[in-house]
């Protein structure tokens, strides 16, 4: 019975945030300046009035917008996510194109991001107020206050242009057909996206579990450890880095909107063809209003996903934590 009602709650959750979402992101896009009318204005010159009437009508403008709001979403609800103005495609056959490739590239990131941020907190926690500590930290803090398109034009620049170890951007070779390219091909460009989306969660992941550490390094229970000649390594696996995995599993699965987030600057530094340089083009000049719709209630989607994951990881990893 428990069971049932945790997941009722968050089927509520998840409705109530695709209602949220959803109302706010029609009433911005269609108060946006740059809407599909203007942008047919500006790439036509001269176009008549009765062709601007047809557009709209064919796109459904001369609709009322809370009309036209109701059928969006019902069509959100049947599966039917619009025609994007730009591909002159399904917006969902747009998303799950664009996806594939975000997808990589967001998970390398989120992987990379976790695995270095929690051995870097471990590394401060174990070395607490010595030199390893003071540098590392450093270095974190100077991260957490750099937005994240300057790390991806300093690595650009450096790892580039300089040295000339990867690509300047794209997901694959210019003019490789895509069942020529290799596997080797694909990670070589790869590689500097996702470690510039890797620096946006790395330092605060590692911020946060050493502070965890340090706590943990001055309860009573890890006196009695000293006490008992527990080594430090012991100390540090037995009790620091289990105390300490629960709320980074947690804020790791939270950081899913950040790294969603993110990947539209990495995206669009790199021209790596994913979600998030869709969803920039689409919201500025190309003013593709159902695609960015589209996008915005996926990516709304996707951080309850990985919010609902954190939950259920952590109540299998600690089961004394009950969801409130």
């Amino acid at each position: 019975m428990g069971k049932l009602t945790s997941v009722a709650i968050y089927a509520m959750r998840g409705l109530t945030l695709l209602l949220a979402v959803s109302a706010l992101s029609f009433l911005l896009a269609n108060a946006s300046p740059i809407d599909p009318e203007t942008r047919y204005r500006l790439s036509h010159p001269g176009v008549s009035d009765e062709n601007v009437e047809k557009m709209r009508a064919y796109w459904g403008l001369d609709e009322p917008p809370a009309r036209r709001y109701l059928g969006w979403l019902g069509g959100i609800l049947r599966g039917e996510w619009g025609v994007s103005t730009s591909y002159r495609q399904p917006v969902l056959d747009v998303i799950g194109a664009r996806f594939k490739a975000s997808l990589a590239l967001m998970m390398t990131a989120w992987t990379l991001s976790g695995l270095l941020g929690f051995s870097a907190g471990c590394l401060m926690g174990a070395f607490r107020g010595r030199w390893p500590d003071r540098v590392v930290r450093r270095v974190c803090l100077v991260l957490c206050s750099v937005p994240t398109f300057w790390v991806g034009l300093v690595c650009l620049a450096v790892f580039a242009a300089l040295l000339g170890w990867f690509p300047f951007g794209l997901a694959v070779p210019p003019g490789v057909p895509p069942e020529a390219v290799t596997l080797g091909q694909r990670i070589h460009h790869l590689i500097l996206p996702a470690l510039t989306l890797s620096f946006l969660s790395f330092a605060n992941l590692a911020l946060h579990t050493r502070e965890k550490l340090v706590d943990v390094y001055a309860s009573d229970y890890v006196l009695f450890a000293r006490a008992r000649g527990e080594s430090e390594a012991k100390i540090l696996f037995c009790h620091g880095v289990r105390n300490a995995l629960v709320p980074a599993v947690t804020m790791q699965f939270g950081s899913f909107a950040e790294l969603f987030g993110g990947s539209v600057f990495a995206e669009s530094i790199f021209s790596y063809p994913g979600l998030g340089a869709a969803a920039a083009a689409a919201g500025t000049g190309a003013a593709d209003i159902p695609l960015f719709l589209g996008i915005v209630v996926f990516s709304a989607c996707f951080v309850f996903a990985g919010n609902l994951m954190a939950n259920v990881l952590t109540q299998i990893i600690d089961p004394r934590t009950t969801d409130n």
